[in-house]
């Protein structure tokens, strides 16, 4: 056998086995199973809501159900497991056979959707959508489709994130298939991320004192060396603007003083005589020749003149 064919065989075993499993456990709440190959023969894992009803009473059940997969499916040593499904409300396979199990009990399609989509989404799903489709209302077959949350529909995290569960609902008018997808609590999606808040800028005082000439000097620094600069300048220039005016009116206030002798002597003095005779005493101490003498005495004969032109 080709391998192709080999793995297309392997697919379909496994769909057919999933089917009759979901209708002998129907009653069981049937969540699913995993089918693995060992060394020791085929490993199948079962979940379902009551475990107990799966296994039977001392264990008729699962005895059969594993008789019929050797022999129906020729499962080489089929080997069963079974375990609780835990909450339901997010198990997809659990919740579909719930929906199609209350529209072949007569309920409206679209209150069952809505309240299977309500009691999932309050489990803590992070999204979940059901697709029911077939004769809802009429003659002519329609599908109806309800979402909540966050769902994906290609790609990678369809196939990994995304729980699929499907059933099928039987009524008079015919087949109502049920389609459920679900994102269980706690997935990584792959467009999820997170804003981490900026980070405080590292304060000067506490950056090395002297950095090396090879550094790079950041312009914030630079700025502040400049204005510390400007800052001193600034204040050299106001200190010598203050201290300018004071020196002023220290040389105003401070005068020669005169001495007390000189000052009695010049009051002491009387001014008794007039001004010709000052100068007489003048010209009589001092006794002038040449040209001098002959400038003095014209200036004499001017004055002489002077109050004969008057009167």
């Amino acid at each position: 056998m080709a391998v192709e064919k080999k793995f297309v065989q392997e697919g379909l075993t496994k769909a057919l086995v999933n089917e009759y499993l979901s209708e002998e456990l129907e009653r069981a709440g049937y969540g699913g199973m995993v089918m693995n190959r060992t060394p020791m023969g085929t490993q199948i894992t079962v979940y379902a809501e009551k475990p107990g009803m799966v296994i039977g009473k001392g264990g008729k059940l699962i005895r059969k159900i594993t008789r019929d997969l050797d022999r129906k499916f020729r499962l080489d040593n089929p080997q069963i497991d079974v375990q609780d499904v835990g909450r339901g409300d997010l198990n997809s396979q659990v919740v579909a056979n719930r929906l199609a199990s209350s529209l072949e009990r007569g309920w409206y399609f679209r209150k069952a959707g809505q309240s299977v989509l309500r009691r999932v989404m309050e489990s803590g799903a992070l999204g979940c959508e059901i697709v029911i489709s077939g004769k809802l209302t009429g003659p002519r077959s329609r599908t109806e489709k309800f979402v909540s949350g966050y769902i994906k529909h290609s790609g990678k995290p369809a196939e990994e994130i995304v729980e699929k569960g499907y059933s099928v609902a039987v009524k008079k008018l015919g087949v109502i298939g049920c389609q459920v997808r679900i994102i269980p609590p706690g997935s990584k999606l792959p467009d999820d991320f997170q804003i981490v808040p900026p980070q405080a800028p590292p304060k000067l005082e506490e950056t090395a004192p002297a950095a090396a000439p090879s550094e790079i000097v950041p312009a914030e620094v630079k700025e502040e060396a400049k204005k510390s600069e400007l800052d001193q300048l600034l204040e050299a220039g106001a200190a010598a603007s203050e201290s300018q005016p004071q020196a002023e009116p220290a040389m105003e206030e401070a005068p020669v003083p005169l001495s007390k002798p000189a000052q009695t002597e010049v009051e002491d003095k009387p001014d008794d005589k007039p001004e010709g005779s000052q100068e007489s005493a003048a010209a009589e101490e001092a006794p002038l020749t040449g040209p001098e003498a002959e400038a003095l005495s014209e200036q004499a004969e001017a004055k002489s003149d002077q109050p004969e032109e008057g009167a």
